[in-house]
């Protein structure tokens, strides 16, 4: 009885041993990681050093090279991407066109007319400055 009691008050804790295979396994794996991560860096400090000397003897070779690849990736890339906004302003245009009303068609709408709006009133406007004008000259 009292030794279920102790057991209740500790809670449910798991037995020493368990404690003890947790830590073993832990150090284990810690300590295995920790040393092959000094075998990568040992083995990284031995590759820069016999690569350094390569890289600087071919370096007036390998800048420019890089350079030219780079630029010509990046001028693929632009123009693959220019030319799909391309084709994709086309097919909106397309789409507008024939009616089949594309996303953004309504805004578009509204944007025409009120363009069309100022601009019959620029030209109400002018035509009123323009009568102003002959009128006060004749005068």
């Amino acid at each position: 009885m009292a030794d279920q009691i102790s057991t209740q008050t500790r809670g449910h804790q798991p037995p020493r041993s368990h404690q003890v295979v947790k830590a073993a396994t832990a150090v284990t794996a810690g300590g295995s990681l920790l040393v092959l991560s000094g075998l990568i860096l040992v083995g990284t400090v031995i590759g820069l050093t016999i690569a350094t000397p390569l890289l600087v003897i071919f370096s007036p070779v390998l800048v420019p090279a890089v350079i030219t690849v780079g630029l010509i990736i990046t001028g693929f890339l632009a123009s693959g991407g220019f030319g799909v906004a391309a084709i994709s302003v086309l097919s909106w245009i397309y789409r507008y066109v024939t009616g089949k009303h594309p996303p953004g068609a309504d805004s578009l709408d509204q944007a025409r007319m009120k363009l069309a709006g100022k601009a019959r009133e620029m030209k109400d406007r002018a035509e009123q400055f323009g009568q102003q004008v002959t009128g006060t000259q004749t005068s």
